[in-house]
């Protein structure tokens, strides 16, 4: 079987984990119990790696999917030559398991509500008579071990345990079931009417659905779940709602509920060179994202999860200096070490295939500012600094302070040379600036005038240093080289947007640094990221030249890229992390949260600009 596109596949989450549904119906993607857990299915790198699929036998296009509005419940229409039928599926989400041992340790206030660990699978003939397929084969440990099936006791039809000596897992079904080695498989004619269906669990208990009609309760409690969160959001009247509210489900689902992280994406090692070597390990949260997740869910009127973001900030382990590292786990882990997984072919061959992420000790000084903006955003929003962020901050300004004339890596992680990459500098003015602001906002006066004075320092030798003799802002003091992160220059508010090195650095990307429009962060043959191969054009850096032509005053040229882009949205409204521009195909880790978070900034900024018009 060939891979799907990467923009094929759907996202099913419960907050704790997430999964891959490719359009025939197989999830080839699933970690249990949580985001950066060993996989079950991994047939997304290596089409041996598990999978599981439910649909009609012999069929592998369905005539229609789409998630139930406002839910992340993924309804598959098919049509097949004696009959129609619907699959839903979800990562089901019910009320709070009180008393169970086996629950997460949460140190985010709980909800009313928690993921079940369970997949749930219904199909449904609506008309005629289709024959169902059932298999379920996973592979343990990225894919390193095979399943051993025995008969559970349960109250369902069917239930099997699958376990590899070390996890457990249970499958239940009212389908007759039959081991096949290492994988189950069941087949059977559904009539008109008829509902079947089949779940699988990895809670303490190894409990679920015991008939069709509990799994569908178990759906309709979930669908609950997600409109009523949805309904929390503030969400314009507008024809681009829908994109915001996809994007604010897609951020909700990278959330991992008992810490409050934001995984960066799904997935691992989906390749960002087609066949290529760029390929990482994106399920850790990183402190760069910080800012933009904060001014995101703000602005949408998530509040809640903001202020778990923050309060995930706030808990993390620092350096001995107080600073923090560019990314954790999404339990606070540290220790992020890379190593290769070797046995597994890769997304159409694109290896290696890669566990952990080797930039997670990397020297990023950008990572000050995308903390202390997101402390400042935070406190506009809500009136306060929480007590336990105050030695965050403290500690994030004074490493900031020492550690600005410093070279790094920059905010892409480029594993060549350090360099005084310009992005860096202006974050870590953003951090002095927003330091200041907060300092006085708590009535520390004198250390307001001292970090004022770091940030002003920063400020000229930015304007000194990173300013090409055309006016334009360049990647890194030593190169007149492009680079897209400096289009955050007028979105940090480091300078007006009427500034003419702004207008020109902004107009410059737009006119330079694109591939058909859409822009790259940087050009690979001007950079030493010390990596071989091309990329795609950056999701991320397209949506940021939206903003920043918003800002510049160029309107219409704003609101023609954002439509564009949107427009590239996969069929279900995602976003990966990179783009080809000539073919519109998607690249990159699935679904990219970053990408979102940059969407929604880009798309508030032209819906504000058509109003002001009004």
């Amino acid at each position: 079987m060939a891979f799907p596109a990467i923009a094929d596949y759907a996202f099913l989450s419960d907050c704790h984990t997430g999964a891959l549904v490719a359009p025939d119906g197989t999830i080839e993607w699933l970690c249990v119990p949580r985001f950066d857990a060993p996989s079950l299915f991994a047939m997304a790198l290596d089409r041996g790696g598990g999978g599981f699929r439910l649909g009609p036998y012999g069929e592998s296009h369905p005539v229609g999917r789409r998630y139930e509005p406002g839910t992340m419940i993924l309804e598959t229409t098919w049509m097949t030559p004696h009959g129609w039928a619907e699959v839903h599926d979800a990562l089901t989400i019910g009320p709070w398991h009180e008393g169970d041992l086996g629950e997460a340790h949460h140190t985010r206030p709980p909800t009313d509500h928690e993921a079940d660990h369970l997949l749930v699978r219904t199909m449904t003939c609506i008309q005629g008579e289709v024959m169902v397929e059932m298999v379920c084969e996973p592979m343990f440990d990225y894919a390193r071990r095979e399943a051993t099936w025995t008969e559970a006791h349960h109250e369902a039809p069917a239930a099997l345990d699958a376990t590899d000596g070390t996890t457990t897992i249970r499958l239940l079904s009212d389908l007759r079931m039959g081991i096949e080695g290492s994988r189950v498989r069941a087949r059977h004619k559904l009539r008109e009417g008829e509902t079947c269906y089949v779940a699988l669990s990895w809670t303490e208990e190894l409990g679920g659905p015991a008939t069709a009609a509990q799994a569908v309760e178990h759906l309709e409690r979930t669908g609950h779940f997600w409109r009523s969160w949805l309904e929390s959001g503030d969400f314009k009247d507008h024809r681009w709602a829908a994109h915001l509210q996809r994007s604010a489900l897609t951020l909700k689902g990278l959330t991992y509920a008992p810490t409050g992280a934001l995984v960066a994406a799904l997935t691992t090692s989906l390749p960002e060179t087609p066949g290529g070597e760029r390929n990482w390990d994106y399920r850790y949260s990183w402190m760069r994202d910080a800012t933009f997740t904060l001014w995101a869910l703000h602005a949408l009127g998530l509040d809640w999860e903001a202020d778990d973001f923050m309060q995930y900030v706030a808990d993390l382990d620092r350096n001995q200096d107080g600073s923090l590292q560019i990314m954790y786990g999404i339990d606070g882990e540290r220790d992020l070490t890379e190593t290769t997984l070797d046995h597994l072919s890769g997304y159409e061959g694109a290896r290696p295939v890669r566990i952990g992420n080797g930039a997670f000790d990397q020297r990023q000084n950008d990572v000050y500012g995308a903390v202390l903006d997101s402390v400042y955003l935070h406190t506009k929003a809500s009136g306060y600094i929480p007590q336990n962020l105050w030695p965050v901050l403290c500690d994030q300004a004074e490493a900031a302070a020492l550690a600005w004339r410093e070279p790094d890596q920059g905010i892409w992680e480029a594993r060549g040379e350090p360099r005084h990459y310009t992005s860096s500098k202006l974050m870590c003015w953003v951090a002095m600036d927003r330091a200041a602001r907060l300092a006085q906002v708590r009535g520390e006066t004198d250390l307001a005038a001292r970090w004022a004075e770091v940030a002003s320092d920063v400020r000229a030798d930015v304007l000194d240093n990173a300013v090409s003799d055309r006016g334009v802002f360049r990647q890194h003091y030593e190169t007149d080289a492009l680079d897209a992160s400096t289009l955050l220059v007028p979105l940090t508010r480091f300078l007006p947007a009427d500034d003419e090195r702004v207008r020109a650095t902004v107009l410059a990307i737009a006119d330079e640094l694109t591939d058909q429009g859409l822009v790259l962060r940087y050009r690979t043959d001007e950079t030493d990221d010390g990596l071989h191969g091309e990329e795609g054009t950056f999701l991320i850096c397209s949506f940021w030249l939206v903003s920043a032509l918003s800002e510049i005053g160029e309107r219409a040229r704003a609101a023609a890229l954002c439509e564009r882009l949107l427009n590239l949205a996969s069929p279900l409204l995602l976003y990966a992390e990179e783009l080809d521009a000539a073919s519109g195909r998607h690249l990159g880790n699935f679904p990219q949260a970053f990408t979102h978070l940059a969407l929604i900034n880009a798309v508030l900024h032209v819906i504000a600009d058509e109003r002001r018009e009004e």
